[in-house]
């Protein structure tokens, strides 16, 4: 190949090289190194250290914990009078039981001795039935009732039995009994009367009742 064809056709890929670095040159100024650009990066910004800051936080910590054990303080005093106070009303209520107990007894004790003064005239009677001799059932009445009517005083009644419809809050049912002049669940007979007291049932009454044949 000729020199002519060599000028004409020079090998591809270094035609556009000159025309590169002479733009290249002509956008850098002379003595200027060039430094690649980086997207989106920042340089770290330097922080001072502050000893100013640094000793005003020690100083608030140290007040704090100051504050914290002043309030520690505080809440074991409030702790210490509120055990107080809850000892002296233990000791206050276990006084007022005491007290209460000791004013139970006593008037059980007074009860007790009233009780027997007023039974001794009946126990006299019975005395004096028992040396009478003979028929002593007309004395014995007398004293049965002369009793009932001190234990009424105390509060103590009868319980209503003889045909009277069944309960059994007050009754005890012992037999029963198959009957067509009663009507079912009716006391036909009392074999041990029953008391209330105060009200309250006792001795409930041992009965026979009545049932439908």
């Amino acid at each position: 190949m000729s020199s002519e064809e060599n000028k004409r056709d020079p090998e591809p890929g270094n035609d556009a090289a000159p025309e590169e670095e002479a733009a290249e040159e002509a956008r850098t100024p002379e003595g200027e190194a060039t430094v690649p650009e980086t997207e989106n990066e920042e340089a770290p910004e330097m922080v001072d250290a502050d000893p100013a800051a640094d000793e005003e936080e020690i100083v608030l910590d140290a007040d704090g914990f100051a504050g914290l054990a002043e309030e520690l303080e505080a809440a074991r005093l409030e702790r210490d009078q509120y055990l107080d106070s809850l000892r002296r009303l233990k000791a206050e209520f276990e006084n007022s039981r005491k007290r209460q107990e000791r004013e139970r007894a006593r008037i059980l004790s007074m009860a007790s001795e009233r009780l027997v003064q007023e039974l001794l005239p009946v126990l006299d009677n019975l005395d004096r039935a028992l040396e009478a001799g003979g028929d002593i059932r007309e004395g014995v009445q007398a004293t049965r009732e002369q009793l009932a009517e001190v234990l009424a005083e105390e509060g103590l009644l009868p319980v209503a039995s003889d045909g009277q419809p069944f309960d059994p809050n007050v009754h005890d049912a012992v037999v029963g009994q198959p009957s067509e002049e009663h009507e079912d669940g009716t006391i036909i007979q009392t074999f041990q009367r029953g008391y209330l007291l105060n009200g309250k049932p006792i001795r409930p009454a041992k009965v026979v009742v009545a049932k439908q044949v």
